[in-house]
């Protein structure tokens, strides 16, 4: 019985030392799971990324502004044309107010005889039958008059109401302009101090090339990309982006001293002509698609899934693009960025 209860007791403390090392060793686990490799850390953001990224969001916004930009400039041009045309409106129905005024007044010097009396009272009848007649066509007339009058009355009204509806559009395509302004000042302000708390080496690498791409090209590449222009405007576009190469960038410019991406597309293609709509939604519809791997000098190349950027192709895997703020136009690879489409204009 001695040996029994000391087997007993000895089994119990036997399997409560292992259940303390078991914790113990637990312990020791998790412990080593927070401080040692058996867990992944997370990754540390790149320096550029929030940059880029500000960059990005702030080049979305500048393509809405433009193209709420482009409408409020067209709504302003309808209202001036209405605000003309009103004018014009206006004079006519002065002049036509005028004239009814002198046959109104010539009616009312002539009196209101019955005609019939006015008859018998005259002493040459013959003369007061050709002034009924001369009344006859005036009250023809002064009924024309009046006609008119009441149609150029209805033409304002209606030229007033469509001016009404141009402000009213005008209006809220400023208010969409300020509010698009608004998002864009304030990417670039927080993309600003983002920079500021970057080293140089770092600051470099958002400037929106590899680092290796060519800041400009030479002679000979140039030359070689406008012999391969599918045409002479093609050809002229390049030329142009070429010349602007270290020109800044600033939002919502079309040059000639500084451009947004889709602005300096516009300015290159104006140089050659044609006429390419203000945003990069639009300018993606201004010719034909092409692939990748069809791409020639003068190509339009957009990226990014909402299309939002665009660059002017210039052969051998380049383009011409004006980055962002932190960069001037320069020469950068196509694959730089997510590649979306690509249009050839002419």
């Amino acid at each position: 019985m001695a040996a029994h209860r000391r087997s007993r007791q000895h089994t119990v403390g036997g399997t409560t030392a292992r259940a303390a090392a078991t914790v113990v060793l637990a312990g020791a686990a998790t412990a080593a799971g927070f401080d040692g490799a058996g867990h992944a850390a997370p990754q540390p953001t790149p320096p550029g990324a929030d940059v880029s990224r500000l960059y990005h969001e702030a080049e979305v916004a500048t393509e809405k502004y433009n193209g709420a930009k482009e409408k409020a400039d067209s709504a302003r041009q309808r209202l001036r044309a209405l605000q003309d045309e009103t004018a014009r409106a206006q004079a006519r129905l002065n002049e036509a107010r005028e004239a009814l005024g002198t046959v109104a007044a010539a009616q009312y010097r002539a009196g209101g005889l019955d005609p019939a009396l006015r008859l018998m009272l005259t002493d040459d009848p013959d003369a007061y039958l050709d002034g009924a007649a001369l009344a006859e066509r005036a009250g023809s007339r002064h009924h024309a008059e009046l006609g008119r009058v009441r149609a150029q009355l209805r033409e304002i009204e209606k030229l007033r109401g469509a001016a009404r509806v141009e402000v009213k559009t005008l209006t809220t395509r400023r208010a969409e302009l300020e509010r698009h302004k608004r998002t864009i000042t304030g990417k670039l302000s927080a993309a600003r101090q983002a920079l500021s708390r970057m080293s140089p080496e770092e600051r470099a690498g958002t400037a929106g090339d590899s680092g290796r791409a060519a800041r400009s090209a030479g002679g000979t590449a140039r030359d070689a990309a406008l012999s391969q222009a599918p045409s002479a405007r093609a050809a002229q576009a390049v030329a142009y982006a070429h010349q602007k190469l270290g020109s800044p960038y600033v939002w919502g410019a079309t040059g000639p001293d500084a451009f947004d991406c889709s602005g300096l597309v516009l300015a290159a293609y104006r140089s050659a002509g044609v006429s390419l709509p203000r945003t990069t939604y639009a300018q993606i519809d201004a010719g034909r698609r092409v692939s990748r791997s069809a791409l020639l000098p003068g190509d339009l190349v957009f990226f990014y899934s909402g299309i939002s950027h665009v660059g002017l192709y210039i052969g051998n895997g380049q383009m011409i693009h004006a980055p962002n703020p932190s960069a001037p136009v320069r020469v950068a690879p196509v694959d730089q960025m997510p590649f979306a489409e690509a249009t050839r204009v002419v």
